[in-house]
């Protein structure tokens, strides 16, 4: 890539002291490790549409599927205040060219999901999402989001930071004066990658490439966008990830001995069977790569999603 991922963030995930009670909520990771790679964009809904620091906490209350925010001492329904600053920072937002975004998890303006949201007799179910996160959703269904607690998940940390780089090198694509070879290359270079988050998106994708002269260019461009994003929303498992692993073997059966298609073998079912880190197999595999050098393979972007000092392999 040529420029540094662009991630909007919540501004106390970056030790900005914006809580209500002057605080902030540094996340080292972000910051220190994946920050490197990342230019960020803070944003803080309640700063921005006017509340300052300290202010006094609030709370979604009400439906949770259409919550209002209401301050906890006096009772005051900051809902359309928040509602109308969130509906045009959304729009500069669209002019950033995000490559998505990174939320305060349970905030009740930017909390994802598990947002507390309280009955009329004060009792909490956590079935909200905050009313900024809910805005920029709507407005950006398909961009790459997640939130700060979950990714502390392995695997769900592995699979957002997976998502901001292809998302970042689609978008590159996007910005030179593209032609049909240029998304034939792309799809072609991220074919085992999208197959480890989803084979049903895998073939569709196929069948749009193969046809892809009797689309018209922006909208080819389009629903490929649409294809990739959603793919990659969905987990990449175990089971899916062996299964791509398994299809790699096969480039390898005439040069392979016996006993390092079994050592392989070994290796990737003990990673189906959650006893090793993907590392271990991909190790291997590379290794292979490296050695005997299928085309192919050498320029797959599952092998290599994202840079190797994120240390995001390391888990089982």
């Amino acid at each position: 890539m040529h420029a540094k991922i662009k991630l909007g963030i919540s501004a106390c995930l970056l030790g900005e002291k914006v809580r209500y009670d002057g605080g902030h909520k540094w996340d080292r990771f972000l910051t220190g490790t994946l920050g490197r790679y990342v230019d960020f964009l803070p944003v803080c809904p309640e700063m921005e549409c006017g509340l300052g620091v300290p202010r006094e906490a609030m709370r979604l209350t009400g439906d949770p599927a259409t919550p209002r925010l209401v301050t906890v001492r006096t009772h005051q329904d900051l809902t359309e205040r928040m509602l109308n600053w969130a509906r045009s920072r959304v729009e500069e937002l669209a002019r950033e060219n995000l490559s998505g975004f990174i939320f305060k998890s349970r905030s009740p303006s930017s909390g994802l999901a598990l947002v507390k949201v309280y009955n009329d007799q004060g009792v909490p179910s956590s079935r909200g999402t905050g009313l900024f996160a809910a805005v920029f959703m709507a407005r950006f269904p398909l961009l790459p989001v997640e939130d700060e607690g979950r990714l502390h998940d392995p695997q769900i940390r592995e699979n957002f930071v997976a998502r901001i780089f292809t998302f970042r090198r689609w978008q590159e694509l996007l910005a030179i004066k593209w032609t049909l070879a240029d998304i034939i290359a792309f799809h072609s270079r991220h074919k085992l990658l999208i197959m480890a988050h989803s084979p049903k998106h895998y073939q569709a994708m196929g069948r749009l490439v193969a046809h892809a002269k009797e689309i018209p260019g922006q909208e080819l461009a389009a629903q490929y966008q649409a294809h990739l994003l959603t793919a990659l929303k969905l987990q990449a498992t175990n089971k899916k990830q062996a299964n791509v692993l398994q299809h790699i073997l096969g480039y390898f059966k005439k040069v392979l001995t016996a006993e390092e298609k079994q050592e392989l073998l070994e290796l990737i079912n003990a990673y189906r069977q959650g006893e090793l880190p993907l590392l271990g197999p991909l190790t291997l595999i590379n290794h292979y790569v490296r050695k005997y050098g299928p085309p192919y393979l050498q320029e797959q972007y599952y092998l290599h999603p994202h840079p190797l000092e994120l240390l995001l392999r390391y888990h089982a």
